[in-house]
């Protein structure tokens, strides 16, 4: 016979030596009490296995040392990766996928694009859809703006598919790798920019409550405000969830305040689109009545009138970055730190000015 079962594994000849392979799925099934498709779901990284029948098989395979294909091979490139996008229908979107795409030619790898997914509830991507990352044999997954449960990211870990975070909206869990952008030190540049042109009544519309890029934006404002020594206002704090329509309504309400702000630094530069329409809902005008910054250097803010000066985020090089990371980790390699930033910058355009004189707004 060219080969025989020994001991649950596979003996073969090559040029008169023997080769012993691991051991076959259908022992590693019999070891954990699981039928060999069972056992063959979990080793292909199937969702639709109980927990602990998971359990028993993982222990099972590495107990008797069986050996997973890789799922990245150099010298077998190019490679398959997905990218998972909130939407399409985004300027955002377009820079982001702009940066992998440049980085993916580089590698010779090429890129599944998925999106919708997080717009189930919380943000997470849809159930079945990890069986179909490992169906089509992708080799590492790029999220940008997602949010997974414990269980995906364990999911993820469990099968060892290399991930990187782009713009992650919450804290992802230990050691996971993710690309941002400076956001803080972003922050502390556009409030520092209006308090500079005289304006000491500052607010600040931002996304939603619990985000690590709209958190840190925030703290970057009121860590320049004490700076300058400018008491801050809690009502000139105002949450938008980074929705347009949302930001008009904000907007709104700090022009019905008792003492409206003369500037006002807005999160993102699509929110800053609202703010605009608010502003000239009241028969107000920028930057002559109220001063604006915005934050993303979209092409939107080129585009307005008066053009936006706003804070720009490196999206399709922090796209790119990630894409480079997920290779790296692909190949066996692990990055030395879990969370890299690139910078921001002031954007001067034509939307601030010095504090109008007289009362505000």
């Amino acid at each position: 016979m060219a080969g025989s079962a020994v001991a649950g594994s596979a003996t073969a000849r090559a040029g008169g030596a023997s080769v012993t392979a691991g051991p076959t799925l259908a022992v590693v099934a019999r070891e954990a009490g699981v039928s060999v498709p069972t056992a063959s779901k979990v080793v292909n990284g199937r969702e639709d296995v109980a927990p602990e029948t998971r359990r028993r098989v993982t222990e099972a395979l590495d107990r008797l040392g069986y050996v997973r294909r890789p799922r990245f091979d150099t010298a077998k490139a190019p490679g398959l990766v997905d990218l998972v996008v909130h939407s399409l229908d985004s300027s955002w979107s377009g820079a982001v996928l702009h940066g992998v795409e440049e980085a993916a030619h580089e590698a010779g790898l090429e890129v599944v694009v998925s999106a919708g997914l997080t717009r189930t509830r919380a943000g997470r991507p849809e159930r079945g859809w990890l069986d179909k990352l490992t169906a089509r044999g992708s080799s590492g997954v790029l999220f940008n703006l997602a949010e997974l449960s414990p269980a995906q990211y364990a999911w993820l870990d469990h099968h060892r598919i290399p991930y990187v975070m782009i713009d992650p909206a919450h804290e992802p869990p230990p050691g996971a790798v993710s690309v941002g952008a400076a956001n803080w030190q972003g922050g502390v540049t556009a409030t520092e920019h209006l308090l500079t042109l005289g304006h000491e009544q500052v607010a600040v519309i931002t996304g939603h409550r619990r985000t690590m890029c709209g958190s840190a934006r925030v703290a970057g404002y009121r860590s320049a405000l004490a700076s300058a020594g400018v008491r801050p206002h809690a009502e000139y704090v105002r949450h938008a969830g980074f929705d347009e329509a949302t930001a008009r309504l904000r907007m709104l309400e700090l022009l019905d305040l008792s003492e409206p702000p003369t500037a006002v630094f807005v999160c993102s530069d699509r929110m800053a689109l609202g703010v605009y329409t608010a502003l000239a809902e009241r028969g107000l005008r920028v930057p002559d009545d109220i001063s604006v910054v915005g934050f993303d250097d979209l092409p939107e803010a080129r585009w307005v009138t008066p053009a936006l000066t706003t804070i720009r985020q490196p999206l399709s090089e922090m796209a790119a970055a990630g894409l480079r990371l997920l290779v790296r980790m692909m190949q066996g390699e692990r990055p030395e730190g879990t969370r890299t930033e690139l910078s921001t910058r002031l954007v001067r355009r034509a939307s601030t000015a010095a504090r109008p004189t007289g009362t505000g707004a």
